[in-house]
């Protein structure tokens, strides 16, 4: 028998969040705080943690810290045990976690790319099966977090484009198979274009000088306001940003185009500062505990296809998409002589 989902108002919601003391899960608590929901914090950095929960506790909002680390399966089930005891109950759960590394296949080792599947993918799929251990019989809303590399693989960030293509995967297959059993639970894939987080200071770097994101780079807000629709909404998948829906439709449509451009995302990933740090946060918390990073370009701070994305506007959405799609290709004409015309 089919089970109707429903969801909470978010003021009403029980949220775990993992990955939650730095970016955009850090601002996906903030925000979820400010709306009046009780909050399940974990990463791998207790301390800010702590002092984050001590802060919201401050202001009138319930919040409790768990020190995990998403690649052990164990650590998900404190995560669960702790907010059932606090709290007696949880309405979504967000699988944020997530790290990368910069730099050419071939000279990242099996070891680092075996780590960041570990909190990448791993840390998704031990989040998503433990809680719907408890989800499928109370309802309630599952958000993982993939990326706008699920749909288009990046040169420089090729392990991470491979991590978020097999969580677009995994969640999609989820998805079905929990839709075919009728549960009461609502999935969605939230997929990001770039962000100004600490994303590049917490990512591994193999490069001889520092990375950067691709332009153009979005505001945290903007994802935490998306993941919280979801939390209320059922809905399949939301963009984040309108150059992460047409890059998507772009590799699609044009994926020959799109493979002729990966010069330009190597360059536009390539600073003019020689590497200083390369060991990231792959392993362990590097302690910046902060929502924005530091983006050396301007940061979009409103979209507008998210924002009919999360409104219904869906004829005005598909219109704006089309717009994108094309007015990329426009804007990147020196790339686009390199291109054969067949």
């Amino acid at each position: 028998m089919k089970s109707r989902i429903r969801l909470k108002k978010i003021a009403d919601q029980v949220i775990v969040i993992t990955g939650a003391s730095s970016g955009i899960g850090r601002a996906t608590a903030e925000a979820a705080a400010d709306k009046g929901a009780k909050l399940v914090l974990a990463s791998r950095d207790g301390d800010a943690l702590k002092q984050m929960a001590d802060a919201f506790q401050r202001v009138g909002t319930d919040a409790v810290a768990v020190t995990a680390d998403v690649g052990v399966e164990a650590d998900h089930r404190r995560i669960l045990e702790t907010a059932l005891t606090r709290f007696g109950r949880v309405d979504t759960w967000v699988n944020n976690a997530g790290v990368s590394i910069f730099g050419r296949i071939e000279d990242v080792s099996f070891e680092d790319q075996r780590r960041l599947f570990d909190t990448n993918f791993w840390g998704v799929v031990y989040g998503s099966v433990v809680a719907l251990g408890y989800l499928k019989e109370h309802g309630g809303a599952l958000i993982n977090l993939g990326s706008e590399v699920s749909d288009v693989a990046v040169p420089l960030q090729g392990v991470y484009s491979a991590s978020k293509h097999a969580v677009k995967g995994y969640t999609d297959a989820l998805r079905l198979e929990l839709q075919d059993e009728g549960a009461p639970v609502s999935v969605t894939l939230i997929k990001p274009a770039a962000i100004d987080t600490t994303f590049v200071h917490n990512a591994k770097n193999y490069l001889d000088v520092e990375a950067k994101l691709p332009p153009p780079v979005y505001a945290p807000a903007i994802v935490a306001d998306a993941i919280l629709y979801a939390a209320a909404h059922p809905i399949r998948d939301v963009y984040v940003g309108g150059a992460s829906k047409a890059t998507s439709a772009m590799a699609k449509y044009a994926p020959s185009l799109m493979d002729k451009l990966g010069g330009m995302f190597i360059r536009q990933q390539r600073t003019d500062t020689p590497a200083t740090q390369q060991g990231g946060a792959l392993y362990e918390s590097r302690h910046a505990p902060a929502v924005r990073g530091d983006s050396p370009q301007p940061v979009l701070e409103r979209s507008l296809y998210t924002y009919l994305a999360t409104s219904g506007r869906g004829i005005v959405l598909a219109s704006l998409a089309l717009g994108l799609a094309y007015g990329l290709t426009q804007c990147l004409p020196n790339e686009r002589k390199r291109v054969r015309r067949w």
